[in-house]
């Protein structure tokens, strides 16, 4: 099945956040106050809604606890984040993750139960995105509008096989260029090498290419 998010407020973190997940697969709901912003959202998430989040009825009739992960993303308006949060909260959503604006407005974020919360740039919304789709995926450094550094904790189905095996440059057109193991950290590691259940792989390559990686051998 496809993971589902809902994203409240399509600025420029917002957006980003539904681009990625949409690119990696995902349905998203996308929610915003600005017909504007919804239509431009039409044509990528899998649905967009005109909603004013701050009212409980409206956050019921969409129906947002049965999402798995709710994203606020809401720009300026510090009062509406807070309010929509506090409703998602009591009606139940599993997990919230929260833009805030300043330290201030994290401190009552976490207070009120929000169970992530971020100072975002825009690449930050990429990287949570990429987080969010694969519990592999620790950490995402954006080099360039097409190329990143992923870093991918090994699971059983790469655990045991060296990297002449994963053939992972060949098959794939990205490159392991460290290994992370224990306090150990190895430096273009030999093509013998094998990998541990639990390595952290440090890959460089394409988006593209390092999510097909994912996709295909990691998850599965």
């Amino acid at each position: 099945m496809k993971k589902e998010f809902v994203v409240i407020g399509l600025g420029r973190f917002g957006g980003s956040i539904v681009r990625e997940l949409v690119k990696q697969g995902a349905n998203v709901m996308a929610i915003d106050t600005d017909s504007e912003r919804v239509d431009e959202f039409a044509r990528i998430a899998t649905q967009s809604v005109v909603a004013d989040t701050t009212e409980e009825e409206t956050i019921k009739s969409l129906g947002l606890w049965n999402f798995e992960h709710v994203i606020v993303a809401i720009g300026e308006d510090i009062q509406a984040s807070i309010l929509t949060t506090l409703i998602l909260k009591e009606l139940g959503v599993a997990q919230i993750t929260v833009k805030a604006q300043n330290d201030y407005h994290e401190k009552v974020l976490r207070k009120i139960g929000a169970d992530f919360v971020v100072h975002p740039e825009r690449d930050m919304g990429i990287r949570i995105a990429n987080n969010m789709m694969s519990n592999s995926v620790l950490d995402y450094l954006e080099l360039s509008g097409e190329h990143s550094i992923m870093e991918i904790k090994a699971n059983e189905n790469i655990a045991g096989h060296s990297l002449i095996e994963l053939d992972v440059r060949a098959k794939y057109g990205v490159n392991i260029v460290g290994i992370t193991r224990g306090e150990e950290i190895m430096i273009s590691p030999a093509a013998t090498e094998r990998i541990q259940l639990g390595d952290v792989l440090l890959m460089i390559g394409a988006d593209v290419d390092i999510n097909r990686f994912v996709k295909k051998v990691i998850q599965g």
